[in-house]
């Protein structure tokens, strides 16, 4: 999805074309005993993440881990800034994520090693899946993601129109 931006400057007009990125798709993966895990060429090419390219790795919700592109970290440093710093759950959710993120590079190989605190957080085994979750990536241990799957997917339409208020 591309949104054009039309700016007037000095009576010329200019085309601003801001792309929206979007992540989709369930992806088994496996981590190493060196805690490294590869993400599909098709993932890192819609993040526009090239080898030796990095990512963001940090908490995520429900025990997943949050893999961000360097643009879609800053957007959302932007978003919580709004936020008043001297409520409680902002100071705390600020405190928690940004101490645990990490910086990650991509190998040659398209893998990232995930942060050993992050891993423990996540109780990332082995078998892992890599969701594409519209402008971010998620990483689940397996086992939470099928029962995180079973618990919420048989309500899926409840959880919409919740969320959206029957607007889809």
């Amino acid at each position: 999805m591309t949104n054009r931006l039309f700016l007037e400057a000095g009576g010329d007009l200019w085309e601003n074309v801001v792309k929206t990125m979007l992540l989709t798709g369930t992806f088994s993966r496996s981590i190493d005993e060196k805690l490294r895990v590869a993400i599909p060429k098709r993932l890192r090419e819609a993040m526009a993440c090239p080898e030796g390219g990095s990512l963001y790795v940090a908490p995520g919700t429900d025990r997943s881990l949050a893999l961000y592109t360097e643009e879609e970290f800053s957007r959302l440093a932007e978003r919580v800034a709004e936020f008043s710093p001297t409520r409680p759950d902002v100071r705390a959710f600020v405190r928690i994520f940004y101490t645990l993120a990490e910086r990650v590079e991509l190998d040659g190989q398209g893998r990232i090693r995930i942060p050993p605190a992050l891993a423990e957080l996540a109780k990332l085994e082995q078998k892992v899946v890599l969701l594409g979750v519209q402008n971010h990536l998620e990483l689940w241990a397996l086992d939470r993601w099928e029962a995180y799957l079973a618990e919420k997917q048989s309500h899926y339409d409840e959880i919409a129109e919740t969320a959206f208020g029957g607007v889809i």
